[in-house]
C-alpha cells in the first residue's frame, strides 16, 4: 500500500491567549493553517480578553513555559519559530535559554508585544531590558510597530525619515533584519520598512485600510513571515509576502463583523469564498 502521508513545515507559536481568536497564539494557528504549514503552540500568559479590550491577565509559570518548550522539542523540531506575548522577565529569559541552545539553525521571528490594541499592556516595564539583552540577539527578523519600536530605542517616530533611521538602531540590538511597521503614522499609506545586517533595504507599500475589524494584525504579520520562512522564502521574500497576506486580510475584515470591539481580520479570506 503506498504511503501517501505528507509532513508540512511546522510553525511553532509561542505567545499568549485570546479567546476571541483575533490575536495571539489561536490568530497565529489560523494563519499558519491558511498558509498550508502545520502550528504548533507554547501559551505563554492567559489574557481573558475579547474584542473590546483586555479584562485581566493571568500569569503562566516561566517553569510550565521551559516543560512545554522541552516537551515540544522532545517530540517536533518546528522549521520557523513566531515569537508574540511574553509578558514578563522571567519568562524572557527561559525562553531565550531554551532556544540559544536548542534552536540553533531555526529562523525566529519576534513580534515584540507590548500593548494591545485596545491599549492594555501586554509587557512589563521591567522586561524591555530584558527582551533588549537576551532574546533579540536571537532573531531573524524582528517586526515592532512604532510605538514599541520608540519603547525599544528610547526616541520618538514621527516621519518616514524617522523610520529609516529607528531601524538602523533597532538592528544594531543584534537582530539579523527588522520589518518596521508604519502603520501609526498619520497616513492615508500602512507603508512598513525594511532593513538587514546585509545592507538591505525596502520600503513596502499598501494603502491603508479603513476597518475596525484590525484586532490582531501584528500577530498575522509576524506569523505569516514565519510561515514563509518555513515555506522557503528568504526573509525580505518572506515579508513582502506577508504584508501582502496580512493586506487582503484587512481588506476583507468587514465580511467577518466578529464582536463589538475590534474584530478579527479574515484569516481565510481566499478560503471561505
Amino acid at each position: 500500500m503506498a504511503d501517501n502521508s505528507y509532513i508540512p513545515p511546522k510553525v511553532l507559536s509561542i505567545a499568549g491567549f485570546d479567546g476571541s481568536c483575533g490575536a495571539g497564539l489561536q490568530a497565529d494557528l489560523k494563519v499558519i493553517s491558511s498558509l498550508k504549514c502545520y502550528g504548533l503552540n507554547i501559551l505563554t500568559s492567559l489574557p481573558i480578553q475579547n474584542t473590546m479590550g483586555v479584562q485581566d491577565i493571568f500569569e503562566i509559570p516561566a517553569s510550565a513555559v521551559e516543560k512545554q518548550l522541552y516537551c515540544m522539542f522532545e517530540d517536533i523540531t518546528p522549521n520557523a519559530i513566531k515569537i508574540g506575548m511574553l509578558f514578563n522577565s522571567e519568562i524572557i529569559k527561559v525562553v531565550a535559554n531554551f532556544l540559544a541552545k536548542n534552536a540553533l539553525g531555526i529562523p525566529i521571528v519576534l513580534d515584540p508585544v507590548m500593548v494591545a490594541k485596545s491599549g492594555d499592556t501586554l509587557l512589563l516595564k521591567e522586561a524591555i531590558t530584558t527582551m533588549k539583552k537576551y532574546l533579540i540577539p536571537l532573531v531573524e527578523v524582528i517586526t515592532p510597530n512604532l510605538a514599541e519600536a520608540s519603547i525599544l530605542i528610547n526616541k520618538e517616530i514621527n516621519t518616514l525619515k524617522d523610520m529609516e533611521e529607528s531601524a538602523k538602531e533597532i538592528l544594531q540590538l543584534g537582530c539579523k533584519s527588522v520589518l518596521l511597521k508604519g502603520g501609526h503614522l498619520n497616513s492615508n499609506d500602512s507603508n512598513d520598512f525594511y532593513l538587514d545586517n546585509k545592507s538591505n533595504s525596502l520600503w513596502l507599500q499598501a494603502k491603508r485600510i479603513d476597518t475596525n475589524n484590525n484586532h490582531g494584525t501584528g500577530c498575522t504579520l509576524s506569523a505569516s513571515i514565519a510561515s514563509f520562512i518555513a515555506l522557503g522564502k528568504n526573509t525580505l521574500e518572506s515579508c513582502k509576502l506577508a504584508k501582502e497576506y496580512t493586506f487582503q486580510a484587512l481588506a476583507n475584515a468587514d465580511k467577518l463583523k466578529m464582536g463589538k470591539g475590534h474584530g478579527s481580520l479574515h484569516h481565510f479570506y481566499d478560503l471561505w469564498n
